[in-house]
């Protein structure tokens, strides 16, 4: 694989549409090269808008400047600003742009009750996506720019948020009722025409491309592919691909050797796909894609050299840390309860998520593997063990199940106009989100009896699902004629530290670590104590003697040391490994 002689990041972007969305799955640099694809673009004298739509946004970081929900122009690159769509401020705004004009002119208690509607995370989702598709499908919005870049969330909330304007747009065109969980239909007249505006963008070729950025990965590549098919099904068929952080062994060692043959291996499975596709190939490099020096560097030549960086031993300085086992050791004697891997998209949760099954039921316990990620492949990581169930929270199969019940509780004594009020209202995109919260709900009850290992979704859509609970348990009750017990009991469950453990994976790099530290102030805000963290992937731990990857190394040091210092009472720190990490006797080297 000759990494010079491909298509450069550079070339792809010759003759750029007016709007690219760089999507793909977690942690395989969206944001690093939506932020080096917009600097660049800016350099060559375009005036670029940079939007990220991500929950989780780390373009702060990258960028090294504070942004908000309105453009800022970044001060080392004339021509270029950014924002972040926040979905919380968003939410607030959205909610008072519908509720607002009923107050004083209806009973407060309706008022009240239209509130209550618009609290849950569909909300949030919807809010979101209408300043989406405000910059998308309103001309005067972007009139003064003329690329603009959207660095997404990753794939599972990418694609919902991609089909909503169809979905959205269709609801609209089907009610009869002038309400829903966007709000009072009355008010939504206006962006009936906008959100009509964002579907034609999205389909037309000539003004919207879609960047799938994916790593020399399996799983990342068959994201990509689904990904890919899924999107030309709703239209967007104006598609590329760009592959990230390759890497080529320029020695013989082990770890560097083991590398470049996982990534043989993964291009090679990934042929046909590949074949069909246009795409750029970008080599990883031995800094962190932090700044606005770095950023450049990404678009040019200039290739980390061997022998360019300074020698010394990675592992110098490494503070004290406990191994993966040492972790598992204190766990088990608790013999049930849930455990939970939270973090950003692309750290490893589900495979840390299966190797503490996999090693759980090797010890004799009952086990449940599970995940609430949209883009699961818990399976594919775990595979089979005696002792160990593994699950997925199916959205559809949960949807269906849930609209039943509905209908046969709720809609069980209303007349013919009654029922298809109902069922108009259970055609909403909310129903699927409520759907999914029961089914998460009810898979932490199990651990009542047994281990259930959670693997969840990454860190935006996990902190929406965990701050939804109080809005679900309102709209549940809305809906049904009865709350279920273990949504009542939710929330206690998971604040109770003898029953749910909660570890905070990331890996030993700025932005993830950053997020995850984030992210447990957030869950400590929620009354949810982490158990501990794990960092993983660790280069620094692999003893590899490869220039590039020792320099990487090297870099982990302060990270880790940060997460130590600062942020955990207890750290497990799993290195690189040779082998890819899927299935029983594999998710061992993590051991």
């Amino acid at each position: 694989m000759s990494i010079a002689a491909e298509p450069s990041l550079a070339r792809f972007l010759e003759a750029p549409t007016r709007f690219l969305f760089f999507t793909g799955k977690g942690g395989v640099g969206k944001t690093s090269l939506a932020c080096a694809s917009a600097i660049a673009l800016a350099d060559a004298g375009r005036r670029v808008l940079l939007v990220s739509t991500d929950p989780a946004s780390n373009l702060d970081e990258v960028l090294g400047v504070r942004l908000t929900s309105t453009p800022t122009d970044l001060p080392t690159v004339p021509q270029l600003a950014a924002l972040n769509v926040d979905p919380a401020a968003a939410a607030t705004a959205y909610r008072e742009k519908l509720v607002g004009p009923y107050r004083g002119k209806l009973p407060e208690a309706i008022v009240r009750s239209m509130e209550e509607q618009l609290s849950g995370a569909c909300t949030m989702e919807i809010a979101a996506f209408d300043e989406f598709s405000r910059l998308l499908g309103e001309p005067a919005a972007t009139i003064d720019y003329d690329h603009v870049l959207f660095d997404t969330a990753p794939t599972g909330h990418t694609l919902r948020l991609l089909s909503l304007p169809g979905a959205w747009t269709g609801f609209l065109a089907n009610s009869t009722t002038g309400n829903s969980c966007l709000g009072p239909l009355a008010g939504l007249g206006k962006q009936r025409e906008i959100y009509e505006s964002a579907v034609a963008s999205l389909a037309d070729g000539t003004r919207t491309t879609l960047v799938l950025v994916s790593r020399a990965q399996r799983a990342a590549l068959a994201e990509a592919e689904r990904t890919s098919n899924e999107l030309a099904a709703i239209g967007v068929r104006h598609q590329r691909l760009i592959l990230n952080g390759l890497f080529q062994a320029a020695d013989s060692d082990s770890v560097a050797l083991a590398l470049q043959r996982r990534e043989t291996k993964a291009l090679a499975g990934a042929n046909t796909f590949l074949s069909r596709m246009h795409f750029a190939k970008v080599p990883l490099r031995s800094q962190n894609l932090v700044g606005i020096p770095a950023l450049r560097a990404l678009v040019t030549a200039d290739y980390f050299q061997a022998g360019s960086q300074p020698e010394g031993e990675t592992s110098v300085g490494l503070p004290a840390t406990e191994t993966l086992v040492e972790l598992v050791d204190g766990l088990a004697p608790a013999g049930r309860g849930v455990i939970m891997t939270v973090g950003k998209g692309g750290v490893g949760k589900t495979t840390i998520a299966a190797a503490i099954a996999t090693e759980l039921a090797r010890r004799g316990f009952k086990v449940h593997l599970s995940t609430t990620d949209p883009a699961a492949h818990i399976a594919a990581a775990a595979g089979q063990i005696t002792g160990m169930e593994v699950t997925r929270i199916d959205p559809q199969a949960e949807t269906r199940g849930y609209v039943e019940q509905v209908k046969a509780t709720a809609g069980k004594n209303l007349d013919a106009n009654g029922r298809a009020l109902l069922e108009e209202d259970l055609r909403s995109p909310c129903t699927e989100e409520i759907a999914v919260f029961r089914a998460f709900a009810r898979t932490v009850a199990e651990g009542k009896d047994a281990f259930v290992v959670l693997d969840t979704a990454p860190t935006g859509r996990t902190l929406l699902l965990l701050d939804a609970t109080e809005s679900y348990h309102r709209e549940i009750a809305r809906k049904a004629s009865d709350l279920p017990a273990e949504v009542r009991q939710l929330l206690p469950r998971l604040r109770d530290r003898d029953f749910t453990r909660v570890l905070v994976v990331t890996v030993p790099e700025a932005t993830p670590v950053h997020e995850a530290a984030a992210l447990q102030a957030d869950l400590r805000r929620a009354q949810i104590e982490p158990f501990a963290w794990v960092i993983n992937q660790s280069l620094a731990e692999s003893g590899s003697r490869n220039p590039l990857l020792m320099a990487r190394g090297r870099g982990e040091v302060q990270f880790i040391r940060e997460v130590v210092d600062q942020h955990s009472q207890r750290t497990a720190l799993v290195p690189r490994v040779t082998e890819e990490p899927a299935g029983p006797e594999r998710l061992q080297q993590l051991f």
